[in-house]
């Protein structure tokens, strides 16, 4: 196959050679010199030598092929005929915090939603549709046991919600985030209540955590949600992941906070 290639290459230098006008290759051939151009060069057709972030999507996903796809291939038969993940996992959209790598869920485990601070908006058909969607799919098509609201350490949305002014002026204001963080603002008020002589490093870390049972609260807005909690078949759960010590810890709705796990001894 390498000599076809190669003669292919040298037959259409030649056209080239004794062209007057250098005349172009005709696509057939100039597709076939660029392949071997790129097999001879070690890279996949498309990507670009000097494009080094999708050579590193590249590297990614030979990566998860080689050792995770062609490793099992009967789970990922199974997850091919359909999904039936136990999790509905609401993450900030922090690259930080992704639930897949920090909870080691497996595909098809989770179903997952993402977006500034983690946050889930009180029921309403008419605004944040993208979260009832996501909520709604993942209840009444995928019938999750869970839904799981991870909050984070240093979480840039929680700390744009702790800077709002109270008259919504903004020095410099965002167009979409600023009224997205609003969602927010019941944890707000009760950190400024309970803990306003604090530093405001610590008044954040707390709002990080009030904003997730604030966002489980929320929840509860949804009728699909409510009647499954109610009947008990599922469980809404938050939770904490501190990437600066590397500890995470968790809740179930009304229940007391689970002590933190500390990191495992490498």
């Amino acid at each position: 196959m390498a000599n076809q290639s190669a003669e292919v290459v040298v037959e259409g230098l030649k056209k080239i050679l004794i062209s007057e006008e250098g005349g172009a290759l005709d696509k057939e051939v100039q597709g076939k010199v660029e392949q071997l151009i790129t097999e001879l060069q070690g890279r996949r057709p498309g990507v670009l030598p000097w494009d080094t972030d999708a050579q590193r999507l590249e590297n990614g996903f030979d990566f998860f092929k080689t050792n995770i796809f062609d490793k099992h291939p009967e789970y990922f038969r199974e997850l091919a005929e359909g999904q039936h993940p136990k999790f509905l996992v609401f993450a900030c959209s922090d690259s930080r915090v992704s639930p897949s790598t920090i909870l080691n869920f497996k595909p098809g485990e989770a179903f997952v939603g993402r977006n500034i601070a983690n946050m889930v908006p009180p029921f309403d058909q008419l605004r944040h549709t993208e979260i009832g969607a996501v909520i709604e799919y993942a209840v009444t098509a995928l019938q999750v046991e869970n839904i799981l609201i991870i909050g984070h350490s240093r979480c840039g949305g929680i700390e744009r919600l702790m800077s709002l002014p109270d008259d919504g002026s903004h020095t410099h204001p965002y167009d979409f985030i600023d009224e997205w963080v609003k969602i927010g603002l019941p944890a707000k008020k009760k950190v400024l209540e309970v803990a306003g002589n604090l530093p405001c490093e610590e008044q954040q870390r707390l709002c990080e955590k009030l904003s997730v049972k604030n966002s489980m609260a929320n929840l509860l807005t949804y009728p699909y949600v409510r009647d499954v909690v109610a009947n008990g078949s599922m469980t809404l759960r938050g939770g904490y992941y501190d990437f600066v010590n590397g500890t995470f810890e968790q809740w179930r709705m009304f229940g007391k906070p689970m002590p933190p796990r500390k990191p495992t001894p490498i």
